[in-house]
């Protein structure tokens, strides 16, 4: 990296087996480099894909903002990031916070669920949030406050499901919306690419299913800042990085 670079946007991913999973998050991080061209964009894997975390950290000369792309707070973020960090012994890396749970994803959530279908919410429509789920004790109450956020977006209560770790399950969510009276539920997936989970999802019984966020201009958006916050904030890191301002 030359003088005056900006410093490396690492995104640590989940990964994924799945072919489209990963086609998507590549999609993604094209976003964030179309956004921001100046800035040199990468990734490592927290999960079964290439490179890992470690790899890509290793590969990445100078300063270096690890940017969680998760949703929310969790093993990953808790655990296994510092965990890399620590081992790889690099004095001038700092970390970001998940994405969520934060406006621009209730804005990428609302227009998965008008994509699929969903329009302006009325009584007899019901709306779950879906999230992957976390032994993580903040991971729960992250996923309340990103479905109240989507619930003022959309106008309308907002319930909370996990596909896995706490209940309700997806497919119990919907059935009690149905049985208080709604007619039609829509089901907003908490996930960011398509596989198991995703494909789980979308057997729950509800009547609209939004599809993964993927390749959405607000994740994008809210990657870059989720780097420019880290940057901003002396504590996020564990040295210092050099002073710059990113446009």
């Amino acid at each position: 990296m030359s003088a005056g670079e900006p410093p490396v946007l690492l995104a640590a991913v989940h990964g994924t087996r799945d072919p489209a999973g990963m086609a998507q998050l590549h999609r993604l991080l094209g976003l964030v480099r179309r956004q921001r061209p100046q800035l040199t964009v990468t990734h490592g894997c927290l999960g079964p894909a290439a490179p890992t975390l470690a790899e890509a950290l290793a590969r990445a000369s100078g300063p270096v903002v690890v940017v969680p792309v998760l949703l929310g707070p969790g093993y990953h973020l808790r655990v296994d990031i510092p965990g890399v960090l620590r081992r790889a012994g690099r004095p001038h890396v700092r970390t970001a916070r998940a994405l969520g749970p934060d406006p621009l994803l209730a804005e990428a959530l609302a227009g998965r669920l008008h994509q699929a279908g969903l329009r302006s919410p009325d009584p007899a429509t019901g709306v779950v949030l879906a999230a992957a789920g976390s032994t993580d004790p903040a991971a729960a109450p992250a996923t309340r406050r990103l479905a109240r956020l989507l619930g003022a977006r959309l106008g309308t209560p907002v319930s909370t499901a996990f596909l896995g770790g706490p209940a309700p399950r997806p497919a119990e969510a919907v059935s009690r919306l149905r049985r208080a009276g709604r007619e039609r539920v829509a089901l907003a997936p908490c996930l960011l690419a398509p596989g198991d989970f995703a494909r789980r999802a979308a057997g729950c019984g509800a009547d609209i299913t939004g599809a993964p966020l993927g390749a959405h201009p607000a994740v994008a958006r809210l990657i870059l800042r989720r780097y420019d916050e880290a940057l901003a904030c002396p504590e996020s890191g564990r040295g210092p990085l050099p002073e710059l301002i990113i446009r």
